[in-house]
């Protein structure tokens, strides 16, 4: 995985959300952080389907979505440009104030006046 690319996608919000059903742009072998597994050995073939469970952020820089390849009985991390949507894009109806924003700003204070 490539670091220096130069969007920090934190910065817009994730293209997929839990439980959106994806499939993978692009086979995925085992790096050794997946138990059972032999490395190098296949855990994901192009065109998989599978379903998002969660999402993470690494690096403070990019989304790592956590997807269910329930046909592979495998959960692995994917960028968002590895995935392409399986079914269309549905609205996010939830509540905004469900889920803790993954970036927060707060305007700067009024200026103190000094004690008299």
């Amino acid at each position: 995985m490539s670091t220096d690319d130069r969007e920090i996608e934190v910065y817009r919000d994730p293209a997929f959300g839990p439980g959106d059903k994806v499939i993978s742009k692009k086979n995925v072998k085992n790096d050794g952080t997946m138990v059972g597994k032999e490395i190098g050995e296949v855990v994901v073939k192009k065109g998989d389907v599978g379903y998002v469970r969660d999402i993470g952020v690494f690096l403070q820089q990019f989304y790592i979505y956590a997807v269910d390849f329930a046909g592979r009985d495998s959960i692995v991390g994917m960028r968002g440009r590895e995935l392409i949507p399986a079914e269309p894009t549905r609205q996010r109806t939830e509540d905004p104030t469900a889920l803790q924003p993954h970036i927060v700003t707060q305007p700067n204070p009024a200026p103190k006046e000094p004690a008299a």
